[in-house]
């Protein structure tokens, strides 16, 4: 049995790393070098090119990362490199919950060191060579030593949580785990922009004027409960703009990056939140929060099963069982079902996505928001022309050219729906 499950892991990281080097070549491929009459009007022609370069410059990088870690986790498999953790950890300590800390730890913290040379490139080479980075060396050193201190301290806290559901649980651990699980999910929604993001970014209220009055505005028309707008210092590390709201419940804020600020015009950003409050009005958070507990659930009782049987851990090479060494092998054969959910995730969000659109629309703000889409996607060098496949697999939102077409068809069915 241990055997087979090895086998399977095999077989699962290998299909999956060439399936989606395939899905890459495929995407690259797709490409046009003449600048196509779809994008005519949004892009020009030295944009687009940089645009098509920049998505190279992406992909190459990715290839060769995951080339990397897939090469790293098969040598683990192959030479006995989790059983020779196993041991260390088991040296360290003979406490169960140090055992799990280590093991995870010292894996989290050396792949993360071996690729950090990935990151390096991507922000100081690529980004930096196509104007979009603002991160400083100190910045990015305080980033990844504030992550590591977030992961290890709410990454660390949950999987001793699990582990205990585990022990003292018995036969309902994965009810357990799932009400404790989904618990902090929920408080993490609701303080999330309170808690974690300062922790990264400083935020400021919005001053009065014609942005705050607009927003205002906006919220009272849609019966948005808002209760603060916040400006966030994303230029602190890119130029790139966002927004988006938190909170669960009655209580909702409204962050804007300063490079939006920059980016947009008033009209356009109202847009741009008109659509983030049409998630709102659609209930598209609840709807999401609703699909991932109702996977959690599934996941939680599958690693019940799965942690129940020792030869989780032995497909791993680790002789003596454990909740760790099961654990992670439970989580490598996991990868198929997490792919097809992930594909059923994406076919859900892109429906979201128009429909929030469409609620943008109905609020008159339909062709702001399609500049304000337009503007941001040529301003971050967006590949407005996607292979399908690699869409359908990988894009939660629709392309630029899709939601233009249906803003647009939207727009004409409501000039032309007698009042």
């Amino acid at each position: 049995m241990a055997h087979l499950l090895f086998e399977l892991i095999l077989w699962i990281l290998v299909l999956d790393f060439v399936f989606e080097r395939w899905l890459d070549r495929l995407n690259l491929k797709h490409l046009s070098p003449e600048l196509p009459a779809a994008l005519s009007g949004i892009y020009n022609a030295e944009k687009y090119a940089a645009s098509q370069q920049y998505l190279k410059a992406n992909s190459r990088l990715s290839m060769v990362q995951s080339a990397f870690v897939f090469l790293l986790v098969l040598a683990m498999l192959l030479f006995h490199g989790f059983a020779f953790l196993d041991e260390v950890v088991r040296k360290l300590t003979p406490n169960p919950y140090g055992q799990t800390l280590l093991f995870f730890g010292i894996l989290g913290f050396s792949l993360d060191v071996l690729t950090l040379p990935f990151q390096w490139y991507g922000t100081f080479v690529i980004e930096e060579k196509f104007g979009f980075n603002k991160t400083t060396v100190p910045v990015f050193v305080t980033d990844k030593l504030k992550m590591w201190l977030v992961s290890g301290v709410v990454g660390g806290g949950l999987l001793l949580f699990i582990q205990w559901a585990y022990t003292a649980g018995g036969a309902v651990f994965w009810l357990i785990a799932f009400a404790g699980v989904s618990l902090f999910m929920i408080f993490m929604a609701m303080f999330y922009t309170s808690l974690i993001v300062p922790l990264f970014n400083k935020l400021r209220p919005l001053e009065e004027g014609e942005l705050k009055t607009a927003i205002e505005k906006l919220a009272a028309q849609t019966g948005f409960p808002l209760t603060g707008i916040y400006i966030m210092d994303g230029s602190k590390r890119s130029t790139k703009a966002n927004a988006y709201f938190s909170g669960l419940g009655p209580k909702k804020k409204i962050i804007l990056y300063d490079t939006l600020l920059e980016e947009l015009s008033t009209e356009e950003i109202v847009a741009v939140l008109a659509h983030e409050i049409g998630h709102y009005r659609k209930k598209h958070i609840y709807k999401g929060l609703v699909v991932s507990l109702a996977e959690m659930l599934v996941l939680f009782f599958l690693l019940g099963k799965a942690l129940s049987m020792p030869e989780f851990s032995q497909a791993i090479g680790v002789q003596n069982a454990s909740f760790y060494a099961g654990l992670l092998a439970f989580s490598l054969l996991y990868a198929p079902v997490s792919f097809i959910l992930g594909i059923v995730e994406n076919v859900l969000s892109r429906r979201h996505e128009y429909q929030a659109d469409a609620f943008a629309v109905s609020a008159g703000l339909g062709k702001s928001l399609v500049n304000a889409l337009i503007r941001l996607s040529v301003s971050s060098l967006s590949n407005l022309q996607p292979h399908p496949l690699y869409v359908f697999f990988h894009y939660s939102h629709p392309t630029l050219l899709q939601r233009k077409s249906a803003i647009e068809k939207q727009i004409e069915k409501l000039n032309t729906t007698p009042s």
